[in-house]
């Protein structure tokens, strides 16, 4: 029994018939990243251990049903606003008792609740906001919250999730998240949000009061100890030295 536990809950049902359960996100790092190799010859980003803890910690959320989103498309000579086509109907008990998207519960949210400065109302074409729901509440030990972002270095690139922070120790319910669409890369966009795709990466973290300090380190001898220490290994000196393991199961 580990007291570091966090809790994904859902329906007896869907915990039986889901191929997209919550995982360890170091289950979901890149094929492009396992096949790189680091050597002296050869450095790499995958002998950079700040990277590699990017990709292995927290937990994936990941989409549990194929989402049809159509994204400034026109129709009829008319721009049409963000949409989706739902794949599944509120038409069985188990769907009935899922927060995931259905035709009856699209609920996007308006570009105007972010503002006309916020930049990711410029990046979404003013348009809509989608929102994917999620099927899993997430229950956290007393005094930890969760951090969401899309997922680290490892984000799709046609949207990503807005990120927030929740206190997953008192809030009851399934935390759900708008999405911004790439513009940038996708004016247009028709395409869909396959059934597995990793959507959010989940950190729970203690809530503690921390306070900023500033120092000044002008001292040469410990900018030259530092210089050295830097440079007298020529490959991996941050993992045999400063780097801890973690572990996130």
């Amino acid at each position: 029994m580990f007291s570091n536990e966090i809790k994904f809950i859902s329906s007896k049902e869907y915990l039986n018939i889901s191929e997209t359960l919550p995982q360890p996100a170091k289950l979901n790092v890149p094929k492009w990243y396992k096949e790189l190799t680091h050597t002296i010859e050869n450095p790499t980003v995958k002998g950079c251990m700040p990277f590699l803890d990017t990709l292995t910690s927290g937990y994936i959320i990941s989409m549990p049903i194929d989402y049809v989103i159509e994204h400034n498309v026109k129709k009829n000579q008319q721009r049409t606003t963000s949409g989706f086509t739902a794949l599944y109907k509120n038409s069985n008990s188990l769907t009935k008792n899922l927060n995931i998207n259905t035709k009856d519960n699209f609920d996007p949210h308006p570009p105007q609740q972010l503002g006309e400065k916020c930049p990711f109302v410029d990046k979404n074409k003013s348009l809509p906001f989608h929102k994917l729901l999620n099927p899993w509440i997430i229950k956290t030990p007393p005094g930890y919250s969760c951090l969401f972002l899309p997922p680290m270095n490892n984000n799709d690139n046609r949207f990503s999730i807005i990120p927030g922070i929740v206190d997953t120790d008192s809030y009851p319910s399934e935390i759900n998240f708008p999405i911004v669409i790439n513009s940038d890369k996708y004016p247009v966009l028709q395409t869909t949000i396959k059934l597995g795709t990793p959507i959010a990466q989940v950190f729970p973290f203690k809530r503690e009061t921390w306070k900023m300090v500033l120092e000044a380190n002008d001292s040469v001898q410990e900018k030259n100890k530092r210089s050295f220490n830097l440079r007298s290994k020529i490959i991996n000196i941050y993992k045999s030295r400063w780097w801890s393991k973690k572990s996130w199961k």
